[in-house]
């Protein structure tokens, strides 16, 4: 039996992607406790934000899932993006300009003259963490809800039932595993930010591995980056065994809400969005106003893009032969599965685990090539989804004729599926460098001596106090962040249209 030419290619990215869980066990073989007294602490903090930010998000998030699946809004799809667009800000943005608006003494004091509660601690980050991972809940809800059939809905408020009682009896049921998908998500993100939990200042795993990791107690941090991925692993194995219920498309359920029920949605979830979106931005463009242009060197945004374009590249130059081994076989599909692992890792754990890989190999070490390795690992697994989509669409008589006429596998695949998959080799290559651009917790560990980037400035500019000088870094990174967005929702509909 011949094996296919995109194995060695792809079981070799496999195995990179292991590198750092094997790295962290080595490294934490040299701690002198397994766990402790503040060990537990930490759990406590850790679970009690993801549970509590997983409560928020689906309070808020299937509502709006309902409204924007069913209710007949005025500019429908508009509403769509808006409900959907705390995606855009990155959460330790949100956490940021919240810090700094709220509290005595904060931008709100300053401006408006009366005070506001500090937001600090888990409230404050759980929250933040929850205007954040909301859309999470919501767009994999309303997925479920559109996929519904309104004939139940119809039969059942023709036996007698209220609208309210159709809601929890015939429609939650039937999308439970939707909102358990969004649920799982936000967990996910939940336990591997970094950002939000230091500067709320609150002691989790993320924060914690962070200031071990200055303190140069690499094996306690990798014990705890261990037990961090215990929980992350735990929660993708769930994850990977909740199917989402399928049905016969029907026809969809349309509510006309009256100018009562209109005004009543929107006095609802308008602060929600306001908090989220225009807080923020309204902060930035304050400290704009106030400090300008003149503090901020563009050098750094060049750096980010530099970067980033350069993971890009090296992420899809690797995705693409994973992305060909997982429509070739099972065993192809195992190695896709095995890189989608980096995905699940923290940025955090990945840059302690490098750190360490870094320190063995001097010519590494504190380089540019360490930090694109990073990148690479973290968000291969978009390249290689955004890949595998446009080539499980291409028509296979189309390479199977060019075998016949005689082309090599090779020449079958430079010469019609390469050409054929360049869309979803782009926007794979879109979203991997827009993600690097995001990205805070593996640059701070793994960024060249004076290498900044957007993130890592307003990471600097956040711990010296001089928060009037993240306003052009923060405004670029929601930007970039929008293009991000703007690239998935465009997704989102072209799936829709295949369906």
């Amino acid at each position: 039996m011949r094996i296919p030419f995109s194995y060695p290619m792809a079981l070799l990215a496999a195995l990179i992607t292991l590198t750092p869980v094997f790295i962290l066990i080595t490294l934490a073989s040299d701690a002198t406790s397994v766990f402790d007294s503040h060990n537990l602490k930490i759990l406590g903090n850790t679970l009690s934000l993801m549970g509590l930010t997983v409560v928020g998000s689906i309070l808020v998030g299937v509502p709006l899932a309902f409204i924007s699946a069913y209710v007949q809004l005025p500019f429908k799809r508009l509403w769509l993006v808006i409900f959907a667009a705390p995606l855009a800000i990155p959460s330790y943005i949100g956490a940021f300009t919240l810090y700094a608006a709220f509290g005595p003494g904060g931008e709100i004091n300053n401006l408006l003259g009366f005070s506001t509660p500090a937001m600090y601690g888990l409230p404050g980050a759980a929250i933040v963490m929850t205007l954040y991972t909301f859309p999470f809940v919501m767009m994999t809800t309303r997925s479920s809800l559109l996929s519904l059939d309104a004939s139940m809905v119809n039969a059942a408020r023709t036996l007698g039932m209220s609208m309210r009682q159709c809601v929890f009896k015939v429609i939650l049921p039937r999308v439970i595993n939707g909102i358990a998908a969004g649920s799982l998500l936000v967990a996910l993100y939940t336990l591997s930010d970094f950002g939000t939990p230091a500067m709320m200042r609150l002691d989790t795993f993320t924060r914690v591995i962070y200031v071990e990791y200055n303190a140069f107690a690499l094996g306690r941090a990798a014990m705890l980056s261990l037990q961090l991925m215990v929980i992350v692993g735990f929660l993708l194995l769930i994850e990977s065994q909740i199917k989402t219920a399928t049905e016969r498309h029907g026809r969809p359920l349309n509510l006309f809400a009256n100018k009562w029920q209109l005004t009543a949605i929107f006095s609802v979830f308008a602060p929600v969005l306001f908090l989220a979106i225009g807080l923020p931005l309204a902060i930035f463009f304050v400290w704009l106003y106030r400090d300008g242009f003149s503090a901020f060197d563009f050098t750094i945004a060049w750096n980010s893009a530099y970067a980033s374009a350069i993971a890009a590249i090296v992420a899809v130059i690797v995705a693409i032969p994973v992305a060909n081994a997982a429509l070739s076989g099972k065993t192809g599909k195992v190695f896709e599965r095995v890189t989608y692992f980096g995905f699940g890792i923290p940025g955090i754990v990945m840059g302690t685990a490098l750190v360490y890989g870094g320190l063995q190999l001097p010519f590494l070490y504190q380089t540019l090539g360490l930090l694109i390795i990073a990148y690479m690992l973290r968000f291969l697994p978009l390249a290689v989804g955004s890949i595998r989509t446009s080539t499980e669409h291409l028509d296979p008589s189309l390479v199977k004729s060019a075998r016949v006429l005689g082309a090599s596998p090779r020449e079958a695949f430079t010469r019609i599926t390469l050409p054929l998959t360049m869309r979803g080799i782009i926007a794979g290559a879109a979203l991997v460098f827009l993600e690097s651009m995001r990205e805070l917790e593996a640059t701070l560990l793994l960024g060249p001596t004076g290498f900044e980037t957007l993130s890592t400035y307003l990471w600097r500019v956040y711990e010296a106090g001089y928060f009037g000088r993240a306003a052009i870094p923060g405004l670029l990174l929601v930007l970039i962040s929008a293009c991000g967005l703007a690239i998935m929702m465009s997704g989102e509909k072209r799936n829709q249209i295949d369906h």
